[in-house]
């Protein structure tokens, strides 16, 4: 019990730790954005409008935006990744 206890703690504090990112898909195409990283929720908030704009730009549709603190491995992840 005290194991799974200091496991949740330590994954809570590495999260605090992490970075912010801007998490943006789209269904079409089939894609999953990561743009960062950012010091603040408020950085890559004010961001986003900017990412959102080039994906339309480039004819992406059904695009949702996401900030969270995260570390991803992989910066874009389409089609067939997607899942």
């Amino acid at each position: 019990m005290f194991n799974r206890i200091k496991f949740l703690l330590r994954g809570f504090i590495q999260g605090l730790k992490s970075d912010y990112w801007a998490e943006v898909t789209t269904q079409c195409p089939d894609c999953i954005y990561y743009f960062g990283p950012f010091q603040s929720f408020v950085e890559a908030k004010a961001a986003c409008p900017g990412y959102v704009d080039d994906l339309k730009s480039e004819g992406a549709l059904g695009i949702k935006v996401v900030v969270k603190r995260c570390h991803p491995d992989v910066l874009t992840i389409f089609d067939e990744q997607v899942s």
